[in-house]
């Protein structure tokens, strides 16, 4: 497969990196090293559904001199799968022993993007020591009744279908660059040719690795059938909402309702922006974890 260059590679470059392997819960995790610890905090960062610790990896190259810990969450990138379900409370239960694995001190601070807004605030829900969380993206109501309800019930049906196939059958149809490349489509918002291409291509390389059918499908699952919603009263921690203009996932309503409910929370509204604040904003977004975090944005 042809490799696009990232517009953000010599961001990144900046940064020492470095993979670590860790057994976490019985599960063999990868994750990745981006700088070292040293005077500021250290961020600890839960990627998207289909995605891997690369989805990030843009915010990242616009904070230089920071100690970032990306995982890839289990069953996607270079991680195990679980041996029980990828549910909303195995992936809390997992991220928070991820944690306590490497020390991380009760100072980190937890970034969530998309449905790793969900693993996150279950998980701080759930006691994870964390000194704020920032959340890009977040899911702020069920997917069901958001902006795109018809276009979920169509996910529903076609992750259903995958389920029920044979492993090999269901993954070329979970796999296909049609349905990738037609979503990624639909949430970019960009007119930037070259953008739109790189947007395409991290699809095309990362969102079919998985580890297995059962992984993606239940995932899914999770991430349609839960929202930050459920836990924001048990956030107690201050919590930063970065939200997009134009998000087809969640509406700005609704992420105002989330920021209404929880007990210490600001917000930020990202301009001529959709679900992929990540990809096509991914200074603005280092901007607002550098107005509440005081490290430094390049």
């Amino acid at each position: 497969m042809r490799i696009v260059p990232s517009p953000y590679a010599a961001g990144l470059a900046r940064t020492p990196v470095a993979r670590h392997d860790t057994v976490v819960a019985g599960v063999p995790a990868a994750w990745w090293e981006y700088g070292e610890p040293g005077d500021g905090p250290t961020l600890l960062l839960v990627h998207g559904f289909r995605g891997d610790h690369h989805g990030l990896e843009p915010v990242v190259s616009f904070l230089p001199g920071v100690h970032v810990i990306a995982p890839d969450l289990p069953g996607f990138g270079a991680s195990r799968a679980l041996a029980g379900e990828h549910s909303i409370d195995g992936y809390s239960a997992w991220l928070r022993a991820f944690a306590a694995a490497l020390g991380l001190r009760s100072d980190v601070v937890v970034i969530g993007h998309s449905f790793g807004t969900i693993v996150a605030a279950k998980a701080l829900a759930d006691s994870l020591p964390a000194a704020r969380a920032i959340l890009i993206n977040p899911i702020a109501a069920p997917a069901l009744a958001g902006p795109n309800a018809l276009g979920t019930r169509l996910s529903s049906l076609y992750f259903g279908v995958g389920a029920a196939l044979p492993e090999r059958i269901g993954n070329a149809l979970l796999q296909s660059r049609v349905i990738t490349r037609g979503a990624g489509a639909f949430l970019a918002k960009t007119k930037d040719p070259a953008l739109r291409a790189w947007i395409h291509n991290q699809h095309d390389r990362f969102f079919s690795a998985y580890a297995e059918k059962r992984v993606v499908t239940e995932a899914f699952t999770a991430s349609v059938t839960h929202d930050v919603t459920e836990w924001a009263d048990r956030l107690t921690l201050p919590v930063h909402l970065i939200a997009a203009e134009h998000d087809d996932i969640t509406t700005l309503d609704d992420v105002r309702r989330l920021h209404a409910l929880l007990p210490d929370a600001t917000m930020a509204v990202i301009p001529a922006v959709g679900h992929l604040i990540h990809y096509e904003t991914p200074r603005a977004a280092a901007e607002q974890i550098a107005a509440v975090t005081g490290v430094s944005v390049a």
